[in-house]
């Protein structure tokens, strides 16, 4: 690079970041929850053009390594995008295939309405703890859930809250996941310490979530709930599918497969060709109801090629039953896809710029002695949730900031790799534009912004370790011997 390359000032760093804020609150102001259909790409755009043109003509940096930094920041997240596209597909299948409408029929049969909320997300935090995905967790129960939710007149806002809260809680602590194994990994400490460690800061945070859930229960669970909508609900059901507990099969399956390291993308392709299979097994009638009583092989492969690019279709006379059922498909996820996109842009040219780092030294320059600098840390990972929009590089960006700090302070590497998840991990499905913000109000077809007061867990748990961080307790210490091995390790003339 250049010698005449200029480093940004704080100043200049937040720029494009208000830019970028104030772009996004006028864009809900004017075009509600709407906004994630277009305009917040195009705001996402212009904050990284303006990132760009300072770049270019104020730092004089040049425009290949800006445009070399975006191309492999986009990079980063195309994984996330196709894992998007065949979550599309597999909604559609499972749907048509029975397993998204019996999860809906046996969860209205089996759960009390007063304690749906602290259920649901109970379920799903064991769900996302056998599998170590909350993406996969929200894309089969979370989406049923949110379907027995609406039977029983239960917001679905809070319901997405419920989900998420549990879906992020096993997605924090299972050794399966990718970002719980990956904090480890930056701070220097291995998996089942940093496990063993996040129960300090995690428990107590689900725990204050289920008593929210608990009470939101009580004042919500079956408030309004009109017993003969939940009839017609359970009657049209029956009446449409083949509704068997046989269908359970599928997704324990695909659970499984995850639970047994299989890649995300491969469990979930494979999600979708046995969901076409038991479509074809315990949905015949209702195909012959979609194509006619005289169908071919071929009218059945156009049909579910129909329901993969553009979702399954139905109409049962009953709104509900139709805006619940009626989803899926790749298409519906191209809006998504194009927000990630647009997101990575922005974030690729604040970290090709330096603003990003300009941003993180400032954070660091507060610290003053551990609460400050787990409170720092957390910190840290919430603004890169908030503009490279990537919940790895939340993690990764963060845990190479700190490591030096932690050490200087005489901290344990498993304070640090704790601070990440509890900042990082978790509040990137509060950001609309982070790429888990935006497949979670995809999936849930419930607003970033919506569900977001409802997600205790995801809330409460910065706070919590930010209270323990200053408290002092259970912060591990670094011995002697553990301090010159640090430093070893991290010593930068060692590679």
């Amino acid at each position: 690079m250049s010698s005449n390359i200029k480093k940004p000032s704080l100043f200049i760093s937040l720029v494009p970041v208000v830019a970028l804020v104030t772009l996004l609150v006028m864009n809900i102001y004017i075009f509600n929850d709407n906004a994630a259909l277009g305009p917040n790409q195009v705001a996402l755009f212009m904050a990284a053009t303006l990132c760009a043109g300072i770049g270019l003509f104020y730092m004089k940096i040049p425009y290949k390594d800006i445009e070399k930094k975006v191309i492999s920041s986009i990079g980063l997240s195309m994984q996330a995008n196709l894992i998007l596209l065949v979550v599309g597909i597999l909604i559609a299948l499972w749907i048509f295939n029975g397993v998204v409408p019996a999860m809906i029929y046996y969860g209205i049969k089996l759960f009390n309405p007063n304690w749906f909320l602290p259920l649901t997300c109970l379920v799903c935090c064991v769900v996302s703890l056998a599998t170590g995905s909350s993406w996969s967790t929200g894309g089969t129960v979370g989406i049923a859930f949110i379907g027995v939710g609406q039977a029983l007149n239960i917001p679905s806002p809070m319901v997405a809250g419920a989900v998420i809260s549990g879906a992020y809680f096993g997605d924090k602590l299972s050794p399966l996941s990718d970002t719980t194994n990956l904090a480890p990994a930056m701070a220097g400490v291995d998996l089942f310490t940093h496990i063993r460690y996040m129960l300090f800061t995690t428990l107590p945070s689900i725990t204050i979530a289920l008593i929210g859930f608990s009470i939101l229960g009580y004042f919500y669970g079956g408030t309004g709930t009109d017993i003969t909508q939940v009839r017609e609900v359970l009657t049209i059901l029956e009446s449409r599918f083949n509704l068997t507990p046989f269908l359970f099969l599928l997704p324990a399956l695909v659970f499984f497969m995850v639970a047994r390291k299989i890649p995300a993308l491969p469990a979930l392709l494979m999600g979708c060709l046995l969901g076409v299979i038991f479509g074809l097994v315990f949905q015949q009638d209702l195909l012959r109801a979609l194509i006619g009583p005289e169908m071919s092989w071929l009218q059945i492969y156009g049909k579910i090629i129909e329901m993969t690019h553009s979702g399954f279709a139905i109409t049962t006379n009953n709104a509900m039953i139709d805006s619940l059922l009626n989803r899926g498909g790749m298409s519906s996820m191209l809006n998504t896809v194009w927000l990630i996109l647009m997101a990575m842009v922005f974030g690729g040219v604040m970290e090709a710029t330096g603003m990003l780092e300009a941003i993180g030294n400032a954070i660091l320059k507060m610290v003053k002695g551990t609460g400050s600098l787990i409170a720092a840390t957390i910190s840290s990972t919430m603004v890169i949730n908030l503009t490279a929009s990537d919940q790895y590089l939340s993690v990764v960006l963060p845990g190479r900031m700190f490591r030096a700090s932690y050490r200087k302070f005489g901290l344990a590497p498993q304070n640090l790799s704790r601070s990440l998840e509890d900042g990082g991990t978790i509040t990137s499905v509060l950001v609309p534009w982070n790429t888990c913000g935006a497949y979670f109000s995809t999936i849930l077809g419930v607003s970033t912004l919506s569900y977001m007061p409802y997600c205790f867990f995801n809330l409460v748990n910065p706070f919590v370790a930010v209270i323990i961080g200053a408290s002092g307790w259970k912060i591990e210490k670094l011995n002697e011997q553990e301090v010159i091995e640090e430093e070893y390790v991290s010593s930068p003339e060692l590679g």
